[in-house]
């Protein structure tokens, strides 16, 4: 049996931070029921074309879709309505947007005494930054991010990757399942909170260990691609014959597995690079010992030879290499669904494995307001026909 099945959930998510925690619910058998604005949440046509974007596409598989006008009064009953059937309800609107729609958790509470409230804010709703408007890029600057990527003589330099919005979502998801348990002692539901600023300030760790573990040591606020706290070497991206790769040592064995990967073992004795410390001291030197070698060769030789001696290290693979890579694939981490406007796409499966909640067969985002109709009749005491085809269609509407 999915771990949630029977938990019915509402998302008022958009963009990524909201639906991915939707995701990673309904990939283990929530019913999840996505709620959207006339003309869709600001991700599904992102793209700028009549069809969904496929970021959209990636992170509302195994949904249902329901418009419904929360700026009228009938937009907001069907939804009060919706909450006293539901588990949990989430929500990553800006500050103050619930309360001015008139649902707030308190009514919401009010509605359903049972019902897990789930907000992912930017920077949570205490604090001199809860009135700040956020996202991704603009938490990062928040949260000391953007001042710790980079290379050391450049500018503030934000992540590739949209890792603030996923670790906001991540976390509201384990917030609503620690809530979900303890609502099985107590019989009460709860409001969950997780700000987006306060996931990242642990990550960190390696540039808050270099100011601490050293007070009066002088640090680069940026290290490019080493080791945040400059307390590991070699820890780098090396450039290859055919791309770059990446090789840390965090041990001893590992060092002596990288100078003998490299074809050259007279590196393990010598003074500049004998110790930890040693090589951390002289990290110009070591990089370009490191560098000298494996410029000349391919990053699948260096990576047979650095493996068979146990140390850590990785090809840099492309997003074209990553969109096929067949490790994600055979572990069913790329799904592959038939989307009714875009075909076959590939979206994530789901990177939770439990042995006794198998996750089933994913399908593809619904259509805007696929099942609006269906699951307002669903609702003792509504009928359908008088939220969509009534006097009151333009306040709840399908697609």
């Amino acid at each position: 049996m999915p771990a949630f099945d029977g938990v019915r959930v509402l998302e008022l998510g958009q963009i990524y931070n909201g639906p991915y925690c939707g995701l990673l619910l309904a990939q283990l058998g929530a019913d999840v029921i996505k709620v959207e604005p006339p003309g869709g949440e600001p991700l599904r046509f992102r793209s700028h074309e009549p069809i969904e974007s496929h970021e959209f596409v990636m992170l509302n598989s195994n949904k249902r879709s329901v418009v419904l006008d929360l700026k009228t009064d009938a937009g907001r009953q069907a939804l009060l309505d919706l909450v006293e059937t539901a588990d949990v309800l989430i929500e990553n609107y800006a500050p103050g947007t619930m309360e001015r729609l008139q649902l707030g958790p308190a009514r919401l509470l009010e509605h359903n005494p049972r019902l897990i409230v789930a907000s992912g804010k930017g920077y949570g709703s205490t604090g001199p930054y809860a009135h700040m408007s956020a996202m991704d890029i603009t938490v990062q600057a928040m949260s000391g991010s953007a001042s710790a990527t980079g290379d050391p003589d450049g500018p503030p330099t934000k992540a590739g990757t949209t890792f603030v919005d996923f670790s906001g979502g991540i976390h509201l998801f384990g917030a609503i399942s620690a809530a979900l348990f303890q609502r099985e002692r107590t019989g009460r539901g709860q409001i969950v909170e997780v700000s987006m600023h306060d996931t990242v300030y642990p990550m960190l760790a390696s540039s808050l260990g270099g100011l601490h573990n050293h007070p009066d040591r002088q640090l680069p606020e940026r290290t490019g691609n080493r080791h945040a706290g400059m307390a590991v070497a070699p820890y780098n991206l090396y450039e290859t014959s055919d791309g770059w790769l990446a090789i840390i040592c965090i041990s001893e064995r590992h060092w002596r597995g990288v100078a003998t990967a490299l074809g050259r073992p007279e590196l393990i004795d010598d003074p500049r690079f004998r110790a930890a410390k040693d090589r951390v001291a002289n990290i110009d030197a070591l990089d370009e010992e490191v560098s000298s070698r494996t410029r000349t060769r391919t990053r699948a030789e260096l990576v047979g030879d650095l493996q068979a001696a146990g140390v850590p290290c990785a090809p840099v693979k492309t997003i074209r290499e990553v969109d096929t890579d067949e490790h994600l694939i055979q572990r069913g981490m790329i799904q592959y669904v038939e989307h009714a406007a875009r075909g076959r796409v590939p979206v994530p499966g789901c990177p939770l494995r439990l042995s006794d909640s198998p996750v089933g067969p994913h399908w593809a985002a619904p259509p805007l307001g696929q099942s609006t109709e269906e699951i307002l009749a669903e609702l003792t005491g509504i009928a359908a026909d008088t939220h969509i085809n009534g006097e009151e269609s333009q306040h709840v509407l399908r697609a």
